[in-house]
């Protein structure tokens, strides 16, 4: 049978020339028998974590080395940060990539490749576009809802617990960029640890949270004793045809069943740490549960990891304590559950932090600052040779010794862990053909 999304798409491509048999047999190539993975969780450290302060430690250079002693982990010959202590014990079930590397120093710009697989389009120096541009690429869950229409009402992307929004200054790589707001995510805007979160807290990425759309599709109701339909004109439809998925999409039942964190015992919430980042975690297990493809979790706000300023007290007080728990226990949960075969975790930032430790201007208490050039990203599940780290970075962790990866990479194993080939062809919103990633996929992960 074929849904409402196969038929528009269907009836919008027939001047690309394709055909009712070639979209079929594209979604069951897409569907793909190579998929590793049912879900991605990408941690996302946004502002930049410190690879030297977590994964690459450098105790053999003073200069670099900062307040946080090494400590030995799982596999042997290979140290962790001491404010590493529960990752480094589980070791043996990661994948230590310490050679990634790009070159731009910018948040924005880094934060879309990092959560796109893609380098953003060159608008300024700045890095200040406040705007929701449609010219970006689409984030992971966006492209796979393209490509693999879901018929179960569940959406392909859950971003929780907040969008990466600072004022008016919306980060990029967060929405479905050229494909279209059809394609955008779902974001949850609330904190999962709070005694009065409610599923109200979902909202579509334009800013409409569900408990508007509710009101709105009641109000319509009520005026015109029916829902709007699909074939009504622009000028009258009052709900877009976005609006009326993520209604369907809310009142899903595997969807409202997944965000009642509630129902988890007093156990479990405690295992994965009473803070916002432990309990987004556990949310981001209950999603797994319900098979959401991608699911990204923001560890904190949008500059949360920018830790310029008092970056060891930062580190030391509020955020790695937290971020070591919550993973902690989500690996254990995952493999307890026997999901974790088939979930692909990745913790990683737009970008690392320097090695020098040095104050900012007018500033006393010193911190690290923007570093592209060599930084780790951490992944485990869905097929993932634990035990194993990958490259190497010089003697004070400033440049990669070894091939670098770069975000790019990353995408392109996403992808192909969710059985998509990298190299698709989408179209924007002109029809104009787009291969959706030029990146190569990190085969070695699973080597």
């Amino acid at each position: 049978m074929l849904h409402r999304r196969e038929l528009l798409q269907v009836g919008g491509s027939s001047f690309l020339g394709m055909t009712l048999p070639g979209v079929l047999a594209g979604q069951a190539a897409a569907a793909g028998e190579t998929r590793r993975a049912k879900s991605v969780v990408l941690v996302f450290l946004s502002g930049g974590g410190s690879h030297i302060d977590m994964f690459d430690p450098k105790p053999e250079a003073s200069a670099v080395k900062g307040e946080f002693e090494p400590i030995a982990t799982q596999i042997p010959g290979v140290q962790f940060s001491e404010m590493m202590p529960g990752l480094a014990k589980r070791a043996d079930q990661l994948s230590i990539v310490r050679s990634m590397s790009h070159g731009d120093n910018r948040h924005l710009s880094g934060s879309h490749n990092t959560l796109t697989g893609a380098v953003q389009m060159f608008r300024g120096d700045s890095n200040e576009d406040k705007s929701l541009n449609r010219g970006d690429w689409p984030c992971y869950g966006s492209a796979i809802d393209y490509l693999q229409p879901r018929a179960d009402g569940l959406p392909s992307h859950v971003t929780l617990p907040n969008p990466l929004i600072e004022g008016n200054l919306v980060w990029p790589g967060q929405h479905a960029g050229f494909l279209g707001s059809k394609y955008d995510p779902f974001t949850l805007k609330g904190d999962p640890n709070s005694d009065d979160f409610k599923v109200s807290g979902l909202s579509l990425a334009d800013g409409l949270s569900i408990g508007r759309l509710e009101n709105r599709w009641r109000l319509l109701n009520q005026v015109g004793q029916q829902k709007p339909r699909l074939g009504d004109s622009p000028s009258g439809q009052q709900l877009t045809n976005q609006q009326q998925a993520a209604y369907s999409m809310l009142t899903s039942s595997g969807l409202s069943k997944a965000l009642q964190i509630q129902k988890e015992s007093a156990n479990d919430r405690e295992r994965y740490g009473r803070s916002t980042m432990g309990q987004t975690l556990l949310m981001a297990r209950r999603l797994v549960e319900a098979e959401v493809p991608v699911i990204q979790c923001n560890m904190g706000i949008v500059q949360s990891w920018d830790t310029h300023v008092r970056h060891f007290p930062r580190l030391k007080n509020d955020l790695l304590p937290p971020l070591d728990q919550g993973v902690s226990a989500l690996l254990d949960d995952l493999q307890e559950r026997s999901l974790l075969n088939q979930t692909l975790i990745i913790v990683v930032g737009e970008f690392g932090r320097t090695p020098t430790i040095s104050p900012l201007p007018n500033e006393t208490i010193p911190g690290r600052h923007h570093w592209a050039s060599a930084y780790s990203a951490v992944f485990a599940g869905a097929g993932v040779r634990g035990g194993q780290v990958v490259g190497k970075t010089d003697a004070t962790g400033a440049q990669p010794v070894t091939v670098p990866w770069h975000p790019n990479d990353i995408g392109a194993t996403i992808y192909d862990s969710l059985g998509i080939d990298p190299r698709s062809e989408v179209h924007d919103q002109l029809a104009r053909p787009i291969r959706l990633n030029r990146g190569k996929v990190m085969d070695v992960l699973f080597s």
